[in-house]
């Protein structure tokens, strides 16, 4: 039986879906969240790496930007607390005493330092190959003034996330340790919401169309993720990426 939920106006007040093309990345292979910094100076080759994986096309990137840098002379001016706080939840599942950037998670299952491309793209494919990948089916749809967010089905439960992010910033970093470079950072990450639950049947999420103001936000990442029991992140089972282009 297929569920369907009803979200309120009030969680995507700022989106607009009526221009919107769902699905860019129909079947993608993973998921990479980068927690970056502006003020990190080794930091521009994983913004880099996380430039060329998006141009892709088959892997989501996200791009968080954390404040715990901002001390170093140059305040991030895409840094935020919420940021922050999603990489030490990570850290917390994972087991780890402490965060550091550039740090790479993979599908919400893995973190490796986030410089190499080439890296990142192998062990995607390996988590995909063993079966860590992206296996239940999320897709959206237009239907009149409303977005259907479809989810297939699967074991377990996770949250319905969305993840806003403005689609592309070149920032002229001035102060700091990175003082000079001009950098073009990609899906930075300015909202997440919690928009519903899965139980593992096929689900349907219902979300009014808005009118996306360009100053907030080019689009977003739905994500099927798992949290813990303490509701830390945990493995990302789904994803699909909605935007404006």
């Amino acid at each position: 039986m297929l569920k369907q939920t009803i979200i309120s106006a009030a969680f995507l007040a700022a989106l607009a879906f009526s221009t919107a093309q769902a699905g860019d990345i129909r079947n993608p292979l993973g998921v990479l969240e980068l927690f970056t910094s502006q003020g990190c100076s080794s930091c521009p080759p994983a913004d880099r790496a996380a430039a060329e994986i998006a141009e892709q096309g088959d892997i989501i990137v996200l791009s968080f930007h954390v404040d715990y840098w901002n001390y170093l002379g140059w305040t991030d001016t895409m840094s935020s607390r919420e940021n922050t706080e999603r990489q030490y939840a990570y850290g917390e599942a994972m087991g780890r005493s402490g965060v550091y950037t550039p740090q790479a998670i993979l599908n919400g299952r893995e973190q490796m330092i986030g410089t190499s491309r080439a890296d990142l793209n192998d062990s995607l494919e390996t988590l995909a190959a063993k079966g860590d990948g992206l296996n239940v089916p999320v897709s959206t749809q237009m239907h009149g003034d409303e977005v259907l967010i479809d989810i297939g089905a699967g074991a377990g439960k996770a949250d319905v996330l969305v993840v806003y992010f403005k689609g592309a910033e070149k920032v002229a970093i001035k102060e700091g340790e990175n003082k000079g470079k001009t950098i073009t950072y990609r899906n930075i990450v300015t909202d997440v919401q919690t928009v519903g639950m899965w139980h593992g049947e096929p689900t349907r999420i219902t979300l009014p169309a808005r009118v996306l103001d360009p100053r907030e936000s080019d689009g977003c990442a739905i994500l099927l993720q798992q949290t813990d029991k303490a509701g830390n992140p945990g493995p990302i089972l789904g994803a699909t990426v909605i935007t404006t282009h």
